[in-house]
């Protein structure tokens, strides 16, 4: 066989990777380079002509794309398109989760997660709420003990539906006592009674209950027994008035358990390059900082076998389970004259709590408005639409912007909105943002 004739593409690739490695001797053997050059002998052809073809007939042929190619290829040009659109060159799914910071570090966009306690006002720690809250409560007793006993059951006992059941029992009791004041056994309830003991005994704050709204504990003689047995007997001056025990019985059926509500910590800063960087703490994250770089290396290696196997609705419900992850939320709104709005808020409330926020901060508070999330999209004020459902977690930044036909029907009335946005006490507390 000889070099004469057309050369397959294999054959071609060895002769130019054969070539190649012999390159690197060109400086140090000139001649033999040269001879190189004039071609290989007749025998080193036909020995060569042979082993290719030997090559060929063990090597299979190639296949073309399997329909797992053909998956994998369109994922990726999925995630591509999904990254582009978000403005990211991370793929979807991967993209590196803020990692958490300690309450000491600089630069924090905020210090942590604070409360506030209904009953003292006072402003609390995440890890101090639920302690002080419950000395609030039992302080609460020495003033009023009634209403301390009824929150102390609504908020110190976490199974909501044995609290209903209880709630409910007890409920039917005074009702018995209101409905037939003269009926001298709805008066007094035996303790050892077995509806008592499962329902009711169980319950933290129900004896103190029982005892404020006007019930004794007496021994009283059992029919059938030999000994006395304990009862709740109610006195003769609440049998006076019935109209308290019915007052009574409607505080506690309409309580709910106290809790500390969220703070806000409203803070307003001037308009500033760094509106959409965000240092957070561990306080805004359910996992620890050793964790979220854990979950980051599983998700890397992953991220291949993902891509063949998940589906849009499996990348969806991911998203989701990611979402979980956070429990609060930092949000900046950038005003139209490049102020900035900062509050907190937990991961699951709805938008409506956020344009809440931003009508108290307004001085033309009258007016509607919209705010953009990143890259013009319209966020609406709907009342089911929870703020990781929008994908604003653990932090994001939005724009206001006025509406702007009813604005103009507005100026062409003769009225126009305040000069500034802002309410002034906020204004007189602007910040640099750091």
């Amino acid at each position: 066989m000889s070099w004469s004739g057309k050369a397959s593409p294999r054959r071609c690739h060895l002769s130019c990777t054969w070539t190649r490695e012999k390159a690197p001797r060109e400086k140090a053997n000139q001649p033999a380079l040269r001879q190189l050059r004039q071609g290989p002998t007749d025998e080193a052809q036909m020995a060569a002509a042979a082993a290719l073809a030997r090559l060929e007939q063990k090597q299979p042929r190639a296949r073309g794309p399997t329909s797992q190619d053909s998956i994998r290829n369109q994922v990726r040009k999925e995630l591509r398109a999904e990254a582009t659109v978000s403005g990211s060159l991370e793929v979807p799914g991967t993209n590196v989760v803020p990692e958490p910071r300690e309450a000491g570090s600089t630069h924090l966009a905020v210090p942590g997660v604070y409360f506030t306690c209904p009953l003292t006002g006072a402003t609390l720690r995440k890890d101090q709420r639920d302690a002080r809250i419950k000395e609030a409560i039992l302080s609460h007793f020495a003033t009023d003990p009634v209403a301390a006993s009824i929150m102390k059951i609504h908020t110190f006992n976490k199974d909501r539906d044995r609290v209903k059941l209880g709630v409910d029992t007890i409920a039917k009791y005074l009702d018995n006592i209101h409905l037939h004041p003269e009926e001298e056994k709805y008066q007094k309830i035996k303790l050892q009674n077995k509806v008592f003991q499962e329902r009711i005994n169980c319950l933290e704050g129900a004896h103190e209950f029982f005892e404020a709204i006007g019930f004794q504990k007496v021994m009283l003689p059992v029919a059938d027994k030999e000994g006395p047995e304990e009862f709740y007997v109610l006195s003769e001056a609440v049998l006076a008035e019935p109209q308290s025990l019915e007052r009574h019985r409607e505080q506690l059926l309409a309580a709910e358990p106290v809790r500390a509500t969220l703070h806000r910590q409203r803070r307003v800063f001037q308009p500033s390059p760094l509106a959409s960087q965000f240092d957070l703490p561990g306080d805004f994250f359910n996992l620890t900082a050793e964790e979220v770089k854990r979950e980051q290396r599983l998700r890397s290696d992953a991220v291949e076998r993902l891509s063949v196997l998940r589906t849009k609705a499996m990348r969806e419900k991911e998203e989701q389970r990611e979402l979980r992850k956070y429990t609060y939320t930092l949000l900046r709104v950038r005003l139209p004259d490049g102020c900035l709005l900062q509050g907190t808020f937990y991961a699951r409330e709805r938008m409506a709590a956020v344009y809440g926020f931003v009508r108290e901060a307004l001085q033309s508070d009258w007016l509607p408005f919209e705010l953009l999330a990143l890259g013009g999209q319209k966020l609406s004020e709907d009342e089911n639409l929870a703020l990781n459902e929008c994908g604003l977690v653990p932090s994001a930044l939005l724009t206001f912007s006025w509406d702007m036909a009813v604005l103009e029907d507005v100026k062409a009335a003769g009225a126009k909105p305040d000069s500034s946005i802002l309410k002034p006490e906020l204004l007189s507390a602007i910040e640099m943002l750091s």
